[in-house]
């Protein structure tokens, strides 16, 4: 009999524009924002079952990231923390949610690929 050892629903490189940043022009103009999201939660009855019910949806996933992207803050680190807190007290079979937030452009007079914020947070 198969068991499963481990098992993660993940949402990779979801983009946004939203209001966050220290500066005052930040929160008015925006700027863009990757994030990515891996749930670890227990999969093995849904691998069974083949039954959504079983498993994490993603798409409520999805509009918890959405929702919290969209609140404006001065920090990265709190909204991944808002983001990790939401998934958690939402869905009773998450156990551990990785978060990786990244602001692309970020204003520091460089050039590179962003900013980017991990957080692992846990019940």
């Amino acid at each position: 009999m198969m068991r499963v050892e481990s098992s993660y629903i993940e949402l990779k490189g979801l983009r946004f524009t939203a209001k966050h940043g220290v500066l005052p022009q930040e929160r008015v103009v925006g700027g863009d924002y990757v994030v990515s999201v891996r749930v670890c939660c227990n999969l093995e009855k849904a691998v069974e079952s083949d039954n959504v019910e079983d498993t994490l949806n993603y798409a409520e996933l999805y509009q918890i990231i959405n929702k919290e992207m969209q609140t404006p803050s001065c920090l990265l680190e709190h909204v991944a923390g808002r983001i990790g807190e939401r998934i958690l007290e939402t869905f009773s079979q998450a156990t551990t949610v990785d978060i990786e937030l990244t602001k692309q452009n970020p204003p520091m007079g460089a050039d590179g690929d962003g900013a980017t914020v991990f957080l692992r947070v846990k019940k």
